[in-house]
């Protein structure tokens, strides 16, 4: 093998070792965040990175469920999204968390699944991993905010690097402008009102980008 090819290989190893891992993990009643989740993986794979999408384990009993149609056919929609384990979230090098607004605060499906990755915490799996969230509401000032910073405050204890979209790109103005995380609210019909399409893309881009950063130096 010549000294020509053998630098080609060398690139394409380095170039397979640089792939980001990103999980999309989301809990979605009405169908939102699960859209939300959806669009990012789609700009976290034009970025180059390999995406799971995952949900939480719904906690809530089938009677429920079963008693409210928007909720029984959200989870038709994502009965074939696996359920995210500890063993995904050591895989990933970045995760974007998606959530609805549950009185300020994640929704307890989310909390629950948090509150169980105390082995890979006391492991020290959880350190460096780079996050970003998201989350919904059914008005403008109904905690969506709250919810992100919620989150992250767990993530600080994790010991990750959060990656906040802040006011990068104009996209967020068009979307809201919230600079922790794309929030969008939802009517009474559960449709979402602002455009965050684009806002959620750049997001997950960013955190990739991160990531990136994150992983080549520590190949260094």
């Amino acid at each position: 093998m010549g000294f020509l090819d053998k630098l080609f290989r060398k690139s394409k190893e380095l170039d397979h070792m640089s792939n980001v891992k990103l999980a999309v993990v989301f809990y979605s009643m009405g169908g939102t965040n699960y859209q939300l989740a959806k669009w990012a993986a789609e700009g976290a794979e034009e970025a180059g990175a390999e995406v799971k999408v995952l949900k939480v384990q719904e906690l809530a009993p089938q009677s429920a469920i079963e008693g409210n149609e928007v909720w029984k056919s959200t989870v038709d929609a994502t009965k074939d999204i696996p359920v995210v384990s500890s063993e995904d979230i050591e895989w990933a090098d970045a995760i974007i968390f998606s959530t609805p607004t549950r009185f300020g605060n994640m929704a307890s499906q989310m909390k629950q699944f948090l509150d169980t990755q105390g082995g890979l915490w006391a492991n020290g799996k959880t350190v460096n991993k780079v996050v970003s969230a998201m989350s919904s509401a059914q008005n403008p000032h109904g905690g969506q905010e709250a919810t992100i910073l919620s989150l992250y405050t767990s993530m600080m204890h994790w010991g990750a690097i959060i990656a906040s979209p802040g006011y990068t790109d104009p996209v967020l103005f068009g979307a809201g402008g919230n600079p922790y995380g794309t929030s969008v609210t939802v009517d009474q019909n559960g449709k979402m009102i602002e455009d965050v399409e684009a806002a959620v893309k750049h997001q997950a881009k960013r955190t990739v980008t991160v990531a990136e950063w994150v992983k080549k130096g520590n190949q260094q």
